[in-house]
């Protein structure tokens, strides 16, 4: 199989195109503005890499896409703090850049797997959300929080219309909070742009503290991202076909909890570990608003819990790794002075 992953240097390409080059016989086509995560796989003949900007290669991007058995477009932005100072720029890379690489599949008659996003169920009421019966519902306007949500969903949308109406193959995943190694650069907490996950580490370590937005009640469940890769190799092999025309989530019902519990578990994990246990001595936690941390526009939902009923029946996967050993394993992947 000969794979094409367009933001392969990013979090989940990286680790995708890891496990796809060091476990199987198939060759990744990547493509991303960088591309110091995969510099280790430059001699292997199974990999082409190609650094460059996705609104300016279109060329490159359709011969690519012309020559592969699937396409994942990864390239995005997914942190609720761009949401929120770069909206327009969301937009214009989530979903417009995106529908590009959907029509050249079309095109060319290529199978997509796509990266939806748990936000899509935005503040649905569901204690445990559906991907075929949990209804989609987002914020008000002027929350610009839910612009990367909106996007998302309607490329869901779209993708399942050229389906039902022009016959595109393609395969829907919406990650729940995916996590580990890689996730943010130290360079994003010290912006305060990381993702909680990131930038409680970061903030322990370098600062002795725990920030936590709105007292931290919210609540996510969070998945080792070497399960969620290993959810994408099944959906990519695409055994029966089972894959075709699905929305699957991938995530970790187990790992439920909220962002305080999250930090405690993070801080709990550090004492356990030499090398970290003398600087959570004396950490400190504290509550910050949410509109004060990321100033207006900002919107968020009180849990979300995945229903991986789909995805264990039809393709029979499911989540490994608990939150515990999670954190230990990024823990330890660390550089611990960088």
């Amino acid at each position: 199989m000969r794979v094409f992953i367009l933001g392969a240097d990013g979090f989940i390409g990286s680790h995708l195109t890891e496990k796809i080059l060091e476990t199987t016989d198939w060759s990744v086509a990547a493509f991303d503005l960088n591309d110091g995560n995969l510099k280790r796989f430059e001699s292997s003949k199974a990999f082409l890499m190609r650094r460059g900007d996705i609104f300016e290669e279109d060329a490159w991007i359709e011969e690519q896409v012309a020559v592969s058995d699937a396409v994942l477009p990864l390239a995005g932005i997914a942190k609720p703090a761009y949401y929120l100072s770069h909206p327009l720029w969301t937009f214009e890379l989530d979903f417009e850049q995106n529908l590009k690489v959907v029509r050249f599949c079309v095109k060319h008659g290529k199978r997509v797997v796509f990266p939806s996003t748990s936000e899509v169920y935005g503040l649905t009421t569901d204690d445990v959300l559906d991907e075929d019966s949990s209804p989609l519902i987002l914020g008000t306007i002027d929350k610009m929080r839910w612009i990367y949500s909106c996007g998302k969903q309607m490329m869901d949308r779209i993708i399942t219309a050229y389906g039902r109406e022009q016959g595109l193959r393609y395969t829907i995943f919406r990650p729940f909070n995916w996590v580990g190694p890689r996730l943010d650069t130290w360079k994003d907490a010290q912006e305060r742009t990381a993702r909680s996950f990131t930038q409680m580490m970061h903030d322990v370590l370098k600062k002795g503290e725990i920030t936590l937005v709105g007292s931290g009640e919210q609540r996510r469940s969070f998945t080792w991202i070497g399960d969620g890769t290993d959810a994408l190799m099944t959906l990519l092999r695409n055994e029966e076909g089972r894959a075709d025309g699905q929305i699957f989530n991938v995530g970790n019902p187990g790992n439920n909890a909220s962002i305080k519990e999250l930090a405690q578990i993070i801080v709990d994990v550090m004492r356990q570990m030499p090398e970290y246990a003398p600087r959570v001595e004396k950490v400190r936690f504290l509550s910050v608003p949410a509109e004060e941390y990321y100033r207006n526009g900002y919107d968020d939902m009180r849990n979300r819990v995945p229903s991986i009923a789909k995805i264990e029946r039809l393709m029979h996967w499911t989540p490994k790794v608990n939150l515990r050993e999670t954190v230990k394993r990024t823990l330890e992947s660390l550089n611990f002075d960088e």
